[in-house]
């Protein structure tokens, strides 16, 4: 059951949605508000953009996609630890070239049970 306060807020954000709509229909430009990449920018990227390439997973072409790219890793599945290794790599590149500070000093560290199950110890 929604709140009050919800209710406010969800037909608060119908209203600037519909003006929104209805301004770009009469041939005005209102430039969208988020700043990611939109699934076609996706398509177009090289393979070697992303820290997963071959699952095309965590793009790593700005410094805000890198943060995210780290903050998900744990939860990336169906790869193995080699294709991890070679994430990390790809990753610790783009920190140096973005300047992003990373303080985990290696992939395993950031293994703390996610969509994984994995633990950060190595168990094979």
């Amino acid at each position: 059951m929604a709140t009050t306060r919800q209710k406010t807020a969800a037909r608060r954000n119908i209203k600037k949605a519909r003006s929104v709509q209805s301004r770009r229909a009469h041939g005005q430009r209102v430039p969208k508000r988020s700043t990611g990449l939109s699934t076609r920018q996706e398509n177009r990227m090289p393979a070697g953009t992303f820290a997963f390439p071959k699952e095309r997973k965590e793009p790593l072409n700005d410094a805000r996609h890198l943060r995210n790219a780290v903050v998900r890793f744990d939860q990336v599945e169906g790869v193995s630890d080699k294709e991890r290794d070679a994430a990390w790599r790809r990753i610790r590149t783009a920190a140096r070239k973005y300047g992003v500070e990373i303080s985990a000093r290696g992939w395993r560290s950031l293994m703390k049970g996610g969509k994984t199950g994995r633990s950060g110890s190595r168990s094979r």
